[in-house]
């Protein structure tokens, strides 16, 4: 993997245009390397992400018995299933900070059986997973607090789950129930089993790439809305023999916003139109802004006459490429208002928190509430150095506070801690730089 500086220096870049190949999904490879483990029969994964959130997830795995391969140099692994069961029943294991991994593996490991131990780095410790424990233990799981209550690290034991219905709150994390989805099929052997989701459910897309994915490993899931969602009894998860992992729409943001503020044309390939992923509606808000978009089968491209009009939106459904779009209201002609992201304040870091305080360096007028962020552009973007708080996405997305070299009238921005992008795109500053022909240092 690329190892980065302390810190790096984008030069400012008057274009952003050209091609980029997109790494793998997180959101899809996760869910894909664990539905593989526990179906039944062998699966071809192509194009898995090679990051930091799918090793922790391979790691913890090959902990649990599960015997994978990878291909040679390749991103392609073959994975052997265990047919629902787990051949270790005892292990310690290491999650990092990757959500995508320890929420579905929580479920995962409560219904089948065992003891085991799940912790991560500090951040982990912090963000919540209380509503899916007390989902999970309100109908016969075994799972405890090793820390402070509602947190990881935990500790998991054999317990015993027998019930045809359950319930879980959907407005902290859609991950609560993508776990208890994709555990459903190892509760429903003998009844069906009906999840009842209370409150309103956010970031709807990600639920989507959950139900996609149960559906090619064999499972379908009957939904009443967004209210309930109900697993059959008797189906089991059947490895097909292969799925390839599509690019990450998520990553796709921030080359697709560096065409819109920069001119373009840039395109990013291993994503479409008829993408799985809910953030590939991110383009709708760059059309919103005035962006030109093109979409075609496998690839998405963007450009521009480089002004992009303010835009006032509801970012519930994309909570991750929607700190893309408040970067990119730097660029815009007047005052932009993110709306109902309060999720973001449980992710990697509190990114509203964050958000606000790096735009303000940049010379934004930032208003920041508890599910919203209205950013006012300043003038002239100030020379910055960017506070990336072990967060991947605030890395990525504040690189293009480094474009439209008009506007920065060659002002430099610094990004701290840079290798924090491995968490899902280890390249990500030399693939920019290949769009934005700017130098890095």
């Amino acid at each position: 993997m690329k190892r980065y500086p302390r810190y790096l220096v984008l030069e400012p870049a008057i274009r952003a245009q050209g091609t980029v190949r997109l790494p793998g999904s997180k959101s899809i490879s996760n869910r894909t390397l664990l539905l593989a483990a526990l179906a039944k029969g062998t699966t071809l994964i192509r194009d898995l992400l090679a990051s930091d959130d799918t090793h922790v997830m391979l790691m913890a795995l090959q902990k649990l018995g599960v015997k994978w391969e990878q291909i040679g140099e390749s991103q392609d692994y073959i994975v052997h299933g265990v047919d629902g069961a787990f051949p270790t029943h005892q292990a310690d294991l290491f999650m990092g900070n990757a959500g995508t991994a320890i929420r579905p593996l929580t479920a995962a490991l409560a219904v089948t059986g065992g003891d085991y131990a799940l912790h991560g780095v500090s951040r982990m410790h912090e963000r919540p997973i209380g509503d899916l424990v007390d989902a999970l233990n309100a109908v016969g799981a075994r799972i405890e607090y090793t820390g402070i209550a509602g947190y990881p690290p935990l500790h998991i034991r054999r317990g015993l789950i027998r019930t045809e219905r359950m319930q879980v709150r959907g407005n902290v994390s859609s991950q609560f129930l993508t776990a208890l989805l994709m555990a459903a099929p190892l509760m429903a052997r003998e009844h069906a089993l009906t999840i009842d989701v209370v409150g309103e459910l956010i970031s709807k897309p990600y639920i989507e790439i959950t139900l996609n994915l149960m559906r090619r490993f064999g499972i379908e899931v009957e939904r009443d809305d967004w209210r309930s969602f109900t697993v059959r009894a008797g189906q089991r998860y059947a490895g097909p023999e292969s799925v390839r992992v599509e690019g990450d729409a998520s990553s796709a943001s921030y080359f697709l916003a560096a065409g819109a503020i920069a001119q373009g044309p840039v395109r990013v390939e291993g994503v479409g139109k008829d993408s799985i992923q809910g953030d590939i509606r991110f383009v709708e808000a760059l059309e919103q802004m005035g962006a030109t978009v093109r979409l075609g089968e496998t690839w998405i491209e963007v450009e521009s006459n480089g002004v992009l009009k303010a835009i006032d939106a509801d970012f519930n459904h994309i909570p991750d490429a929607a700190m893309t779009i408040a970067v990119a209201a730097l660029y815009a002609d007047g005052p932009s208002t993110l709306r109902n992201i309060g999720s973001w304040r449980v992710k990697e870091t509190d990114r509203l928190t964050a958000m606000a305080i790096e735009l303000r360096k940049l010379g934004a007028t930032v208003e920041e509430g508890a599910d919203y962020l209205t950013v006012t552009p300043p003038r002239q973007i100030q020379p910055a150095s960017i506070d990336t708080y072990d967060d991947h996405r605030m890395a990525m997305c504040f690189s293009l506070a480094s474009l439209n070299g008009a506007a920065l009238k060659g002002n430099r921005i610094r990004i701290n801690d840079p290798k924090c992008v491995a968490k899902t795109f280890p390249d990500y500053f030399d693939a920019f730089a290949s769009v934005a022909n700017n130098q890095l240092f």
